[in-house]
């Protein structure tokens, strides 16, 4: 009796949603412990940055000193990597790339020395470090997940996307459609040219890990074509989703096409639905995504003004774009003057 009562609550969403809780509190309290440690070397590896640079570049010891100091450190720290020569090269280049940066300086403490080497080596621009910097330690991606981000351009994207003049999205926003991106790329899914909706819902299930990489961590997959049971007759939202920062529901509907307004009452509805019969008690009012493969903003702004529940209209592409092209679409526009930080 008592393993078929515990059968039974395990099934319930109050126990899902439990559990889910309690493993975001554990996750966090790991990545705390984790964060103390890394803090601690990587200012240990900044020190000796300057220390390196303020002998090659101030006392002017010359450059082959590195080599003979990597090898008396390995000899007297064997059981520590990240002593090579190279390594030692690398905290002297991250020291000095920021040393006089008050701002990104503080930065770079909050992030891994492998995120610090991964953003210094794949950007350009200090904006672009700052833009990495800054959402890297607010959204804590992993390597996997930042180096998919600079290999899909998100600050590229980010920048020629927007209509303000902030440098940085943060998930810190009150408005909940902020942890949203105007533009997702889908090129893992590996869809051909004049691919049916019903094949971008089962690719981006096939695909789960690679979906949550660019859509963000804080994800969880609920069900697909997920049934909502509405007077006597059935409806389906293309995919739903839980996030666990916001903590609500998120219908997702996919379109092959551009946007119609149409779109907007058909997800109202969903919402409506969903906060009525499957929402809990604890968790906030559902948010739709619609995905589309076109839209034009004027469509969408009309058709958004008098919306009730939080929707976005967000664009997606199944083939990576150029890097090199979007960087220098983004050089071409003007440079704010006086741009925000969202810090």
């Amino acid at each position: 009796m008592k393993s078929q009562t515990k059968t039974n609550i395990a099934k319930t969403e109050e126990y899902k949603n439990f559990l889910v809780r309690l493993k975001s509190e554990i996750i966090t309290a790991r990545q705390k412990v984790y964060q103390t440690v890394n803090r601690q070397l990587v200012e240990l590896y900044l020190r000796i940055g300057q220390s390196i640079y303020e002998k090659i570049e101030v006392s002017k010891w010359g450059a082959g000193i590195v080599e003979k100091l990597a090898d008396d450190l390995k000899i007297s720290f064997p059981d520590m990597r990240g002593f090579s020569a190279q390594n030692l090269w690398r905290m002297k280049q991250i020291y000095e790339t920021y040393k006089d940066n008050e701002k990104l300086s503080p930065l770079v403490r909050e992030l891994s020395w492998t995120h610090n080497l991964m953003i210094l080596h794949n950007t350009d621009s200090m904006e672009e470090k700052e833009f990495y910097l800054r959402t890297c330690a607010v959204e804590k991606w992993s390597k996997r997940e930042l180096q998919r981000q600079i290999d899909t351009s998100l600050f590229e994207r980010y920048m020629l996307s927007r209509k303000t003049d902030k440098l940085v999205p943060h998930t810190k926003d009150k408005n909940v459609l902020s942890h949203f991106k105007d533009e997702y790329m889908l090129d893992f899914l590996g869809l051909k040219d004049n691919f049916p909706e019903k094949d971008i819902r089962k690719a981006i299930v096939s695909n789960l890990k690679q979906f949550f990489l660019e859509f963000g961590r804080y994800f969880t997959f609920a069900g697909e074509e997920y049934k909502i049971t509405v007077g006597d007759e059935d409806y389906k939202v293309d995919l739903l989703f839980y996030h666990r920062l916001m903590r609500c529901l998120v219908a997702v509907e996919l379109k092959i096409g551009k946007f119609k307004p149409e779109y907007v009452g058909k997800m109202q509805f969903y919402l409506s639905a969903l906060d009525e019969k499957i929402k809990t008690q604890d968790e906030k009012p559902s948010v739709g995504l619609i995905l589309c493969k076109s839209k034009n903003e004027e469509v969408v702004r009309i058709a958004l003004s008098r919306s009730i529940s939080p929707v976005k209209i967000a664009t997606y592409k199944t083939k990576l774009i150029d890097r090199k092209l979007l960087k220098q679409k983004l050089h071409s526009l003007p440079w704010p003057q006086n741009y925000k930080d969202n810090g």
